[in-house]
């Protein structure tokens, strides 16, 4: 009797491993102009921002000082007096730059996730950007960072000072702050301006190690002299 033949041999059957990284997700930027819309914003960013670097009891703004003194009736153009950008998330891509602002064209630009944000306070961020954007409702403030002109005698040119940059908690760390420093720093270049300026706060030692990566140098050896209020006014009439 003849031996029954051998079982086929198994089909290989296709290896599955593991995933070890998340999916990721995308998150779409635009780096833009204030105007005088985004001032309910700005001035919510600015609360916060007092709030991280413990700062509250000196922070007096109001949305009505800040629409007065930012966005005057007479306002000059950008760039020549305060300046403010603002950084507006979405989970879809911006529409393409109309190129229709003299000034300054936005500023487009993804940022891969390893994991979707969850924003808690999206609904009270909702970007109130005019032009009717065809992404609605889905457009959130970020950010901003707001810088004048000044002057450097040294090299005789002039240069920018970023008073503020801040972006909001939830979405720290994921290269955004670096973005609005760039899109200040790309316009000073343009403008063929000599540098540009900040200060950071000596116990924030997560932003001093950030800004020494990008390049910036610390200078220790310079510290802040700054008259306000009653000295100020007090001292304003000394001698004149």
């Amino acid at each position: 009797m003849a031996a029954a033949a051998p079982p086929p041999p198994p089909s290989e059957a296709p290896i599955l491993l593991p995933e070890t990284t998340p999916p990721g997700d995308s998150l779409f930027t635009r780096i833009r102009l204030a105007t005088a819309a985004d001032v309910p914003h700005i001035h919510k960013l600015i609360n916060q921002m007092a709030v991280f670097e413990r700062l509250t009891h000196l922070c007096e703004a109001t949305t009505e000082s800040l629409s007065a003194t930012l966005f005057p009736p007479s306002a000059p153009p950008p760039f020549t007096s305060f300046t403010v950008f603002m950084l507006e998330l979405s989970s879809a891509p911006f529409p393409p730059a109309a190129n229709d602002n003299p000034h300054f064209n936005p500023i487009l630009k993804p940022v891969h996730l390893d994991l979707p944000i969850d924003d808690p306070e999206r609904d009270g961020f909702r970007s109130n950007a005019l032009g009717g954007d065809v992404l609605g409702n889905d457009v959130t403030i970020g950010g901003f960072v707001l810088f004048f002109p000044n002057y450097s005698t040294f090299l005789a040119k002039p240069g920018f000072y970023i008073e503020d940059i801040f972006v909001r908690e939830c979405y720290r760390r994921k290269g955004l702050g670096k973005l609005l420093l760039s899109a200040v720093a790309a316009q000073a270049a343009k403008m063929g301006y000599g540098r540009v300026e900040w200060v950071v706060l000596d116990w924030n030692v997560n932003a001093i190690k950030f800004y020494e990566q990008m390049g910036a140098k610390i200078l220790p050896e310079w510290r802040i002299c700054r008259l306000s209020g009653e000295e100020l006014h007090a001292f304003g009439g000394i001698n004149l």
